[in-house]
């Protein structure tokens, strides 16, 4: 039977990537669907309303999430296995229809953006048409990015990007094959010419990378409060992403160590949101399982905790999540 499950303010249903197990009906609260715009890359936000479901397609098509789904304030839903949903969708045409909506918004969603994209690249749809082979690339959808490339080289096989599509068009064979669609390890894809707004961004290299470290300096010597002003200029830099997302996590850390448990619990959430493959995933989970422990809310901060060992990885972690288990008596 479909069982309610309750999650605080702030909390993470579900992550990218996640396997997709269950199928969620919104009954009280706010819940966020985050996913990556197509057009800019960047995060779009699309809210649940009480009464919907969430997490159907990834479930019913057995394939990883594509998308972070975020409570916004304490909420409740109704958690159901996909047999579970299947019986009660067989016995509730509504259900059917609004299933059907869904995915059907969805769509409208995904060809507006992809429309944009190829307008704003008439002048050269050459370029449009390798961004849209570069997006399906980044987020694991190896067989779209077979195809957009394979067209590319068809097409434009003199094209600036040539080079770079052919090599893309390899990566994308390759991951296909050994892992399929949505899965396996990240890909990095790098553009054969870099744009002159990206050249433009830059900032000195040298001074972000000792301000880091200086940062980090300060941490050791318990001075957080200076070392946080460090961390928020990296990020306020817009500089390399890197140091950005390395600094943010910083930054959650350094509020924790300041006792301001809320305001690290809200950051570091929105954190590994926005950079769900961040190299110290694991321990930002750790410390979000730290918070909710401090702040008293043992089973937010146990469901954290085991979320963790699930994923395995790091042992130092494991080891540390393992003791505050039990201490928690989980």
């Amino acid at each position: 039977m479909p069982k309610p499950v309750q999650f605080r303010s702030g909390s993470l249903i579900y992550f990218h990537g996640d396997p997709a197990d269950k199928i969620y009906i919104l009954q009280t609260g706010k819940v966020s669907l985050v996913y990556q715009d197509l057009e800019t890359g960047s995060d779009v936000r699309d809210p649940v309303q009480p009464g919907e479901f969430f997490g159907v397609k990834s479930a019913l098509g057995r394939y990883p999430r594509e998308e972070n789904a975020v409570a916004l304030s304490d909420t409740t839903v109704m958690a159901f296995t996909v047999p579970e949903f299947e019986n009660v969708a067989m016995a509730n045409s509504r259900i059917v229809m609004k299933m059907l909506k869904v995915f059907s918004n969805q769509m409208r969603r995904v060809h507006k953006q992809v429309s944009k994209i190829m307008a704003k690249e008439e002048a050269s749809p050459a370029d449009g048409l390798f961004s849209v082979g570069e997006f399906y690339l980044k987020n694991k959808r190896f067989s779209h990015a077979k195809h957009v490339f394979s067209r590319y080289l068809t097409f434009y096989p003199s094209g600036k990007n040539s080079v770079q599509a052919s090599k893309n068009l390899e990566t994308a064979e390759n991951a296909l094959s050994r892992y399929g669609d949505g899965k396996g390890p990240g890909v990095t894809v790098s553009k054969s010419v870099p744009s002159p707004a990206a050249q433009s961004a830059k900032v000195d290299a040298e001074k972000i990378t000792k301000t880091y470290y200086d940062a980090v300096s300060l941490v050791s010597q318990g001075k957080y409060q200076e070392a946080f002003v460090s961390f928020k200029f990296i990020v306020d830099s817009g500089t390399d992403q890197e140091w950005i997302s390395k600094a943010s996590f910083e930054i959650g850390r350094c509020m924790f160590l300041m006792d301001k448990y809320e305001d690290s619990l809200t950051y570091l959430t929105n954190m590994v949101t926005k950079y769900p493959k961040h190299p110290d995933f694991l321990e930002t989970m750790y410390i979000i399982g730290q918070c909710n422990e401090k702040i008293g809310r043992k089973d937010q901060a146990t469901a954290f905790y085991k979320k963790i060992i699930s994923m395995g990885g790091d042992d130092v972690i494991i080891e540390k999540v393992k003791r505050a288990l039990g201490t928690l008596g989980a």
